[in-house]
């Protein structure tokens, strides 16, 4: 890990926040595709999520690599669990696999 510190505010967030997403952009305005796509996901699940815009610290953008040791950008984390990025994302809800993961976390999906 580049920085401890950058190490303890991921981990901050991902411990204060049931589901987190690392993403380009902010959840109102997206800053690439992929990011865009898994913030539909979660709103058309109708689920609470902190999005953390990744452009407007470098460090948190390399960090999360190398704390997910996965090197894409969107990072979907649900109650502290490393989730995927955006195909995985996609993928599992097209399958009703993260509606069945919120579930069993215990997060409400309004449209399951």
């Amino acid at each position: 890990m580049t920085d401890a510190t950058v190490a303890d505010r991921i981990k901050q967030d991902i411990a204060d926040n049931e589901i987190v997403l690392f993403m380009k952009g902010t959840p109102v305005f997206p800053q690439c595709g992929f990011s865009a796509v898994v913030v539909q996901v979660l709103s058309h699940l109708g689920v609470k999520f902190k999005g953390i815009d990744v452009l407007s610290d470098p460090s948190i953008r390399q960090g999360i690599k190398e704390f997910s040791d996965w090197p894409t950008i969107p990072q979907l984390y649900v109650k502290g669990e490393f989730v995927g990025g955006c195909d995985i994302v996609r993928e599992m809800y097209q399958s009703g696999e993260l509606q069945q993961l919120l579930a069993d976390k215990g997060i409400a999906v309004q449209n399951a």
